[in-house]
């Protein structure tokens, strides 16, 4: 098929080289100039490099403005692929084609439309994620769907690992979609607007421990945020830490929540909400990062007690 492809990081790098291995005709990379930006340079990988070892031309724009669609216009492409795309595109982009427009977003739509939909989907305790290839329309992430795979969480799995596991979907689910277009057998799925969820962009704000939450919330919070991640960080006697390491205690504590009170399974446990009532598990944090960058054990860097807290 004939195809202009928009993509961007690591996950763009991936979508188009899987165009690349089923041998389609891409006549168009489209992406955006390196970001220094913390979450944009996360999962940073050479787009434009790519499509030029495989002579495809690219274009650089941080937004589709009247030259990126007279490009696209003039490609004449079957249908567009975009995966990691960062500005709304109008319709009169996405509508060119006449297979349309198909847009990657990795979780189960209608859930978790939005952006890090991995990250909050391990945080908000969904059982399961995966990769949706959709139509685009108007709206954000709200185009029927065409193609769905998923995948479990695990109860040790961290962020990165789903992120990595999710992108392992591409190449099949490009696969799938193409030729189910290709074969005009294509089944379009609308999707159902009363089920659906929107997670924000995160912030550094959105890093931070809130002590109240339940342990279990604050556990699956700390392994969500893993390298290369701004990880989950507290405050401790006036100075920032970041919580690398931690897990639910066996016995159940009282007491106030985010106060450090007693040594369990190699680590330091801390209350969490409603703490007075003696009968929630604690989180132990078994190993922690300062801001100078050297890790500690949490056992010993916690001898004194104290407490946790949201603020300096």
């Amino acid at each position: 098929m004939r195809i202009v492809f928009f993509g961007y990081q690591t996950w763009g790098y991936r979508t188009l080289q899987a165009l690349i291995d089923l041998n389609q005709d891409v006549l168009l990379a489209v992406t955006h100039p390196a970001s220094e930006e913390s979450y944009k340079a996360i999962w940073s990988a050479p787009v434009e490099e790519l499509a030029r070892q495989h002579g495809i031309p690219v274009h650089f724009t941080e937004r589709v403005d009247a030259e990126t669609i007279d490009l696209v216009s003039r490609a004449r492409p079957d249908v567009i692929v975009v995966n990691s795309w960062y500005n709304k595109m109008p319709a009169e982009l996405y509508g060119i084609p006449p297979h349309g427009t198909l847009n990657f977003h990795d979780s189960l739509l209608p859930k978790l439309t939005g952006f890090s939909p991995v990250l909050w989907s391990l945080i908000s305790g969904e059982s399961e994620f995966g990769l949706t290839v959709h139509r685009m329309d108007e709206g954000l992430d709200t185009g029927d769907i065409l193609v769905q795979h998923s995948l479990p969480i695990g109860p040790n799995d961290t962020g990165t690992e789903l992120v990595l596991r999710g992108m392992d979907l591409i190449p099949g689910a490009l696969a799938e979609a193409l030729r189910l277009l290709e074969s005009g057998t294509a089944v379009w799925r609308p999707q159902n607007k009363a089920e659906r969820t929107y997670f924000h962009k995160r912030s550094e704000r959105d890093s931070l421990i809130d002590w109240n939450w339940p342990a279990e919330d604050v556990e699956r919070f700390v392994r969500a945020l893993s390298d290369p991640y701004p990880r989950a960080f507290t405050f401790y006697r006036g100075k920032q830490i970041e919580v690398i390491d931690a897990h639910l205690s066996e016995a159940r504590y009282g007491g106030t929540a985010g106060r450090v009170i007693v040594q369990e399974g190699g680590g330091a446990v801390v209350c969490g909400p409603n703490a007075y009532r003696g009968d929630n598990r604690g989180l132990v944090i078994t190993r922690l990062r300062c801001a100078d960058g050297v890790e500690y054990s949490a056992e010993k860097y916690f001898r004194r007690g104290g407490y946790l807290t949201d603020q300096p």
